[in-house]
């Protein structure tokens, strides 16, 4: 089915049709960061003094959390802190202090942050089951709507607990299914072009974000200001079409035909004569019909499963527990640190603002030049490398004193260029080292890790961090120092043939050079950056 559609779509080429498709899912990526992100400005650590009640004889403690009570006797009496006074030099309005999120209610800054992340748990069930059901487009207008009202309607929220909720929905609604409709009509030459291309406008966007918030210092009109320009969007959403190849999959063959005889005006490309293209969409779902089923309750189940065979595969054999076990802590450990230095632009800087933006900047050669070095040099050498430097650059902040900024600054940039690097490789490696039969479930488990250490970032940054300045630091260092040295104990698969079984897993370099490659080109499909590089945000 794969390559009679392919077919199809490489006499289509690529032309306006497409570019629309290409260019609208750029600009949603873009747009994403700001709200991803949104903690470091939204809800960041501020200064805060204890303001005690007036006409009693108090002295305030060190941390601002509780004041002492002078009384007559000499005793003084421990009271908590419940007003306080906030700095207003760099922000002039915050969810911090609007809601006083310090001291005891300091961890929930972080819960801000996170809120979305943990949102995001659900957001692989609920797109592919709707996805494969409703149809690419429908599934993307809802979201992206429901996506902007939502955003939109925090900044009037004056309940904490609903812009909690709020933030939840948000990271629900945040699918990949417009990403999976950009690919769908994208011809195979042009794949990982087109990863590239929406991987760039996240970088872009983080880098925009810096550049927001530092204009706009006012937590509600500065989420409004990020939140309306999704607007921008929906006139190219009414242009679009329907997925062909969903349409094809699902017997709307009248419809296909119509959407795929557009695309080639569009395109000025020609297409075979109707009754040929007919009977190629009636073999096309011949041919799926039950593989779609299936794949249609792996899509819905896949990531549930995950969860439930995780246990079961770690049981199987020696070699695919280490690649479990292995792949897990990677991916755990790449989402948490990298989450985590883009969170840490009031701990890192001086100025938030420049930070996010050069944090941004130094993602462009990571998402660029990524896939060349893993083609010429594997996936082993480089992952171990950018967890490694990462760790080495992150661990040495905690000894650098804060007053040397520049060089706080180079190491952070230094860490956030080679983590960006390491993510993105892993989810390649990832699929080359599972085999067939299980897949699905070990990039379920890669994705299950990756939002945990997506939902603990903030918890490191902005809720520990606070109470010790170095812990960030250390954590994040000598973390990707472990991620570097448990990957050297997987091997490397650049140029191996993908195995089918887990019991390949065992023969896997034992077979004859002939087999390697028959398979070799398999091997590279699944390492197409193209599908696997906006997996990670």
């Amino acid at each position: 089915m794969a390559n009679k559609f392919d077919e199809l779509l490489i006499r289509l080429g690529t032309g306006k049709w497409n570019y629309l498709y290409f260019i609208s899912v750029s600009v949603w990526f873009f747009l994403i960061p700001p709200q991803s992100l949104s903690g470091t400005y939204i809800a960041p650590t501020i200064p805060y003094t204890c303001r005690p009640p007036r006409g009693v004889n108090t002295t305030i403690s060190e941390d601002s959390c509780t004041y002492f009570v002078n009384t007559s006797s000499g005793s003084d009496e421990v009271m908590p802190c419940t007003d306080w006074d906030f700095d207003t030099s760099v922000f002039s309005s915050t969810l911090t202090s609007e809601f006083q999120l310090v001291c005891d209610r300091g961890y929930l800054r972080a819960t801000y942050q996170s809120m979305m992340m943990f949102g995001s748990f659900f957001s692989p069930i609920i797109g592919g089951f709707l996805a494969d059901r409703l149809g690419r487009r429908l599934v993307v207008i809802v979201t992206l709507s429901l996506f902007t009202v939502v955003s939109s309607c925090i900044s009037f929220l004056s309940d904490f607990t609903a812009i909690l909720a709020f933030r939840f929905v948000l990271g629900c609604v945040n699918l990949p299914t417009f990403y999976i409709l950009a690919m769908e009509v994208c011809e195979p030459k042009m794949r990982s072009f087109v990863g590239v291309l929406t991987a760039l406008p996240w970088a872009a966007g983080t880098m925009a974000w810096g550049g927001v918030a530092y204009l706009i210092r006012d937590w509600r009109t500065l989420q409004l200001v990020v939140s309306l320009p999704n607007l921008v969007i929906f006139p190219a959403l009414y242009l679009m079409d329907e997925s062909p190849r969903w349409l094809i999959i699902r017997g709307k063959h009248e419809q296909a035909l119509a959407t795929l005889k557009k695309a080639a005006r569009w395109n000025g490309a020609t297409l075979p004569p109707e009754d040929d293209l007919r009977r190629t969409m009636r073999d096309i779902e011949a041919e799926t019909t039950s593989s779609t089923e299936k794949g249609e309750v792996k899509s819905k189940n896949g990531y549930l499963k995950s969860l439930v065979k995780f246990a079961f595969i770690l049981c199987k054999t020696r070699k695919v527990t280490l690649i479990t076990v292995i792949m897990f802590v990677d991916n755990l450990i790449g989402a948490l640190v990298y989450y985590g230095i883009s969170l840490s632009g009031t701990s890192f800087s001086a100025n938030p603002f420049v930070y996010m933006a050069l944090s941004g900047l130094v993602e462009v050669p990571s998402y660029s030049v990524t896939a060349p070095i893993i083609a010429k040099l594997g996936r082993k050498g480089p992952t171990c490398i950018g967890f490694l430097v990462c760790g080495v650059a992150i661990l040495a902040l905690a000894f650098i004193p804060s007053d040397v900024a520049w060089l706080v600054m180079t190491l952070a940039m230094t860490g956030k260029l080679f983590i960006s690097s390491a993510y993105q490789i892993i989810y390649v490696y990832v699929t080359e080292l599972f085999p067939t039969e299980v897949r699905t479930t070990g990039m379920g488990s890669a994705v299950l890790a990756s939002r945990i250490g997506n939902v603990m970032a903030p918890f490191v940054t902005d809720f520990l961090g606070p109470w010790l300045p170095w812990a960030p630091s250390v954590i994040f260092g000598a973390s990707s120092l472990v991620a570097a040295a448990v990957t050297l104990l997987l091997r490397e698969t650049r140029g191996a043939p993908l195995p089918d079984t887990i019991a390949d897993l065992e023969t896997i370099g034992k077979r004859p050079e002939s087999v390697n490659e028959c398979l070799l080109d398999r091997s590279r499909d699944a390492a197409d950056p193209g599908e696997l590089v906006t997996l990670s945000h």
